[in-house]
């Protein structure tokens, strides 16, 4: 299988995301706005949760989470080597199994920050 691109990547999320929100179930709609809540400035801010939601999703061995992750990460303003310094992380406690999402998140941090005006 070939691998998406990020412009690809998001426009499958929105489609998929936009019905998602359309869902009437009550559990998923919860389920939803716990998921955002976590991601708000608290004891930690916003832009070092998504960090960590990057670490666990390369764990979790999720491309898309990981995608997605990256991409909050880079409009945070996280620089390549913050990135890949949690990608360690990551590595140590996912172990070599995760090391073809490390792949990918490589690929996709390439993508993302060629998106960003004086990064490369």
């Amino acid at each position: 299988m070939a691998r998406r691109t990020i412009p690809e990547f998001r426009a499958e999320r929105a489609v998929g995301q936009a019905r998602l929100n359309a869902s009437d179930h009550l559990g998923i709609k919860r389920f939803l706005s716990l998921d955002s809540g976590a991601y708000r400035d608290g004891a930690l801010d916003a832009k070092t949760k998504e960090l960590l939601g990057l670490v666990a999703s390369a764990v979790l061995r999720c491309n898309d989470c990981i995608d997605y992750h990256l991409e909050q990460c880079v409009q945070a303003g996280y620089s390549r080597e913050q990135i890949e310094d949690a990608l360690n992380v990551a590595l140590v406690v996912g172990g070599s199994i995760t090391i073809p999402h490390l792949r990918h998140a490589c690929l996709s941090l390439d993508e993302l920050l060629a998106e960003r005006p004086g990064t490369a």
